[in-house]
């Protein structure tokens, strides 16, 4: 990739570089070799609640498959119990699980709430998620202050309005 840069591959500052990249490379697609068990372990309890839980402004970095630039931002996770709660660590767990590995954010967006809802079988889950993709900002469009918001509902957050509602306004007031 250097030659064809048309840089000197063996030139001082980059003969390391390839073992730099691969090493890099390895640690932003950490989240492909982990599942979501072995981050949550024994982080779910069994507990009477049935009030909204919302786990906000969850930091994330992740690489656009398309370009392998860059792409983070924010994550807000909620979901409702139906006699199970999860460790509150373990839901940043879970996202990086997804976000540290080639993605989209739609599908990143999409594969916690599923996880969520798998591990907890919960009456509803949301997910929402707000990026900045350098892949916008540094080539292509070239738009510096462009952001991408993606969300997944399910269950009573996709159901009901009310819970939706309440959801979504706590994302947007809380800061």
């Amino acid at each position: 990739m250097l030659a064809e840069l048309g840089e000197d591959p063996e030139r001082e500052g980059l003969a390391r570089t390839p073992q730099r990249v691969a090493h890099s490379l390895a640690e932003l697609t950490a989240g492909m070799r982990q599942t979501v068990d072995e981050v949550v372990g024994h982080g779910v309890f069994k507990e009477d609640i049935s009030e909204m839980i919302l786990v906000k402004d969850i930091e994330f970095y992740s690489l656009c498959e398309h370009h392998m630039l860059p792409f983070y931002g924010r994550i807000h996770v909620g979901y409702i119990p139906d006699g199970k709660i999860i460790g509150l660590s373990k839901i940043p767990r879970i996202v990086d699980v997804f976000s540290r590995r080639l993605q989209v954010q739609e599908r990143m967006t999409v594969q916690i709430a599923e996880a969520i809802e798998s591990i907890l079988k919960p009456k509803g889950v949301g997910v929402v998620a707000d990026g900045k993709h350098l892949c916008m900002m540094m080539r292509g469009v070239q738009k510096q202050n462009s952001s991408t918001t993606t969300s997944c509902l399910r269950g009573s957050f996709q159901s009901d309005p009310k819970t939706r509602n309440e959801y979504l306004s706590f994302v947007r007031s809380i800061p």
